[in-house]
């Protein structure tokens, strides 16, 4: 079934002010082709201040862009969550690997925050950090205002535990390990740019200790200090040791540039916050059962 369409809304600002109609579109979405932004302008599907412009129509600032893209059928998706915490001010929940938290790269609906908003429709949770489309595990959200902003100032402050599962492939790993990597923009051919280990971007810290080794893995568990994106597939990656299954991100922790960041297929999970109440103050602590591929098991 398609969705119901959706409205791209944008401003002109002082640094776009001067490219043309197609230029803007064509730079800020790359994953439309310049031949395809192209033809939505010339069918007046893109307004400039409410009215139809041509492909060279130079932008001025302040401008308003409006682009309604017509209904389309999302990717199936697992379209459930389970919830493992809640109260009147705070929801934790988990979700499965293959569902987006939030919209984007072709899902608008089959995604955990509009699943949440369905359920929760008279007080519209917000999440408080994300996870990767493929990471299955726990989503921090605040069910109000001032427990958004108490939560937020948590998560920037450094005062939130996130400890995560993940499995890699077999090698002389040490049994407990601390990685310092800067993650950065990277040019992409798909998506215009996406994140990476470069040597002046963000500062990041991951620490990681061996939970289990097997013959062909090793089962790890990584406590992240910073909140990059995709900071423990990266990481893992530039140390050596990627994520067994990841599309993205090999060894030395730089992106492919036949895949994207959501694309699936890596063992990685959110098992475990720890946060202070935006009320009561109290600490915290959540877990979510891991799937079985990052359960510790018996050595085959």
């Amino acid at each position: 079934m398609a969705n119901q369409g959706w409205m791209y809304r944008d401003k002109i600002s002082k640094n776009q002010a001067g490219l043309s109609l197609l230029a803007y579109y064509a730079g800020k979405y790359p994953h439309s082709s310049p031949e395809e932004w192209l033809d939505r302008i010339l069918s007046a599907a893109i307004l400039v201040n409410g009215r139809p412009a041509g492909p060279d129509t130079v932008l001025e600032i302040g401008q308003q862009l409006t682009y309604q893209r017509p209904p389309w059928t999302e990717p199936d998706v697992p379209l459930f969550f389970e919830v493992l915490y809640e109260d009147a001010e705070v929801l934790v929940v988990a979700k499965p690997s293959g569902l987006p938290v939030l919209a984007g790269g072709g899902f608008l609906e089959h995604t955990l925050i509009h699943l949440v908003h369905q359920h929760y429709a008279e007080v519209t949770p917000y999440p408080i950090h994300r996870l990767g489309r493929g990471t299955s595990g726990i989503v921090l959200m605040a069910k109000s205002k001032p427990a958004r902003a108490k939560l937020s100032q948590q998560m920037r402050e450094g005062k939130i535990t996130k400890i995560y599962r993940a499995l890699v492939g077999q090698g002389d790993i040490p049994d407990n390990f601390t990685i310092n990597q800067a993650i950065g923009k990277i040019a992409h051919p798909i998506l215009g740019y996406v994140y990476g280990a470069v040597v002046d971007g963000l500062s990041a810290r991951s620490e990681g200790r061996v939970l289990k080794k097997y013959p062909d893995s090793t089962l790890l568990e990584v406590e992240i200090f910073t909140g990059r994106p995709h900071q423990i597939r990266i990481h893992l990656a530039c140390f050596g040791y990627p994520l067994i299954g990841d599309p993205l991100y090999g060894v030395g922790g730089l992106p492919r540039p036949d895949a994207v960041p959501g694309d699936c297929g890596y063992y990685l999970h959110a098992h475990q916050i720890v946060f202070n109440h935006p009320s009561t103050g109290e600490r915290i602590s959540i877990c979510c059962p891991a799937p079985p591929e990052l359960e510790i098991l018996n050595p085959v």
